[in-house]
């Protein structure tokens, strides 16, 4: 029986995981169960840094961004001695199961508390959209109206002076974000890392061709794990003449109030957590699939490959025709 449930938050920040922490406590608590909140992650699992949470502790959170319980790096959670330290501070604590909200690498670091006995269940927060089981990660749409925004007022300067914009948005390993936004804003051309890229053919040629259509301001959208978005810039102006300009967006993506969707979703998958740990399930990610919250065994998540949409990518240079 589960009487008593931890809650952390690692890796990076994403909007709505305050609204993901509020659903543990307050779905917990009306399970009659005691909730746990862990601060700075795995390090402040290790560390102790723990305390109960209550009805009162979670309110005012829904609306804001970050996360409350913060996050941290942890490399002794790389190793096995942490992992043990880590289950034995949770025994202190009386903690029964933990519910991670994090990415990829902090459901690895569930996975291994699950293979030395702690029940765990993972949500996923990450602003990239890029946990393989699920169609859809907190954090994803708030960063995507972030960018979108931030984008129509580049366009605008763009547009003032007959400007190219390069435009680099967050996602490392993956190009959700950016191909996301490349819709969103009308951009000329998007480059993801999972995609070779030619800058002739993928850049260079769709600005000749919108500029013999009579257009005189370009956007191309750029994931950061592609990089170069500089080099980028100097071959649009070497080979048409036109003058380039790189803006990266960075870490504005991360914050700021979570949108009506995050929080929604975030709350969904927070309840779900708990209630599958009430009826004794254990090592689950919970998902959200074709519209309907889910929940998939830990290993068999962690085995997925999320692969980038290739009907939005055709579709953007339909678009940008």
């Amino acid at each position: 029986m589960i009487k008593t449930v931890g809650v952390l938050t690692s890796g990076g920040d994403a909007p709505g995981m305050n609204a993901a922490i509020r659903a543990v406590v307050r779905t917990g608590i009306a399970m009659d169960l005691r909730v746990m909140g862990i601060y700075q992650g795995y390090q402040g699992l290790i560390n102790g840094e723990i305390k109960e949470l209550t009805l009162r502790s979670v309110s005012d959170t829904l609306q804001r961004g970050g996360t409350f319980l913060q996050s941290a790096r942890c490399k002794a959670f790389m190793t096995e001695k942490g992992v043990k330290s880590a289950i034995e501070v949770a025994k202190v604590f009386g903690m029964d199961a933990i519910v991670v909200i994090g990415g990829d690498g902090s459901f690895r670091g569930a996975r291994e508390l699950s293979r030395m006995g702690m029940t765990v269940v993972g949500i996923p927060g990450t602003i990239d959209n890029d946990i393989d089981c699920t169609d859809y990660t907190i954090g994803y749409d708030t960063a995507m109206n972030t960018a979108m925004e931030a984008i129509d007022k580049i366009r605008d300067t763009a547009s003032s002076h007959q400007r190219c914009s390069i435009v680099e948005v967050m996602g490392r390993g993956a190009g959700h974000i950016a191909l996301s936004v490349s819709i969103a804003n009308g951009a000329e051309a998007v480059i993801v890392p999972e995609k070779e890229y030619s800058i002739d053919e993928d850049i260079v040629k769709p600005i000749f061709e919108c500029r013999n259509r009579g257009k005189n301001h370009y956007i191309i959208i750029l994931a950061e794990g592609v990089g170069k978005a500089d080099e980028i810039a100097s071959a649009i102006h070497q080979k048409t003449g036109i003058d380039a300009r790189v803006s990266i967006l960075g870490y504005i993506q991360r914050g700021g109030s979570p949108t009506a969707r995050d929080r929604i979703e975030a709350s969904r998958m927070g309840a779900h957590a708990v209630e599958i740990l009430a009826k004794g399930c254990d090592s689950r990610i919970v998902a959200l699939k074709d519209g309907m919250i889910t929940d998939i065994p830990i290993e068999e998540a962690l085995q997925m490959k999320k692969e980038i949409s290739k009907s939005d990518l055709a579709l953007t240079k339909v678009l940008s025709l």
